[in-house]
């Protein structure tokens, strides 16, 4: 019984290492994969002076700027000296980009109006209770 049993657990463990390799991905599908993330992140930014970005590429250098071109396989970034750098998606390592959506702006400026609002009632009600 007991060879039967330590059997059974060799087998499974066997048919187990063997479909691992399977199931593992190829260095040249993470980088489409990574790369993909990267165009889908800076997609959402759009293009221009508020699509602000800061960048690490593979090879360990910086960018700092705004995306001015997007396209398929490369985008452009726009220093503040005004020099551009155009970058395959793949050489990116970490990306960081700030643009508020409209509704964002929208909704921060509704925030500070209605602060304004209730800091004036405040004080308006406690000058009324002297």
């Amino acid at each position: 019984m007991l060879k039967k049993i330590c059997s059974a657990i060799l087998a499974t463990l066997l048919l187990q290492a063997a479909a691992l390799p399977a199931f593992a991905k190829t260095s040249a599908e993470k980088d489409a994969q990574r790369a993909q993330k990267v165009r889908t992140q800076l997609s959402k930014l759009g293009t221009g002076t508020d699509a602000q970005v800061r960048l690490e590429l593979r090879d360990k250098t910086k960018l700092e700027g705004y995306l001015s071109e997007a396209g398929s396989d490369t985008f452009t970034v726009t220093g503040k000296d005004g020099k551009t750098t155009t970058v395959p998606y793949q050489d990116v390592k970490k990306a960081q980009g700030n643009n508020l959506s409209t509704g964002a702006k929208i909704a921060i400026g509704a925030g500070i109006a209605a602060a304004v609002v209730l800091i004036v009632l405040w004080s308006m009600y406690t000058a009324n209770e002297h």
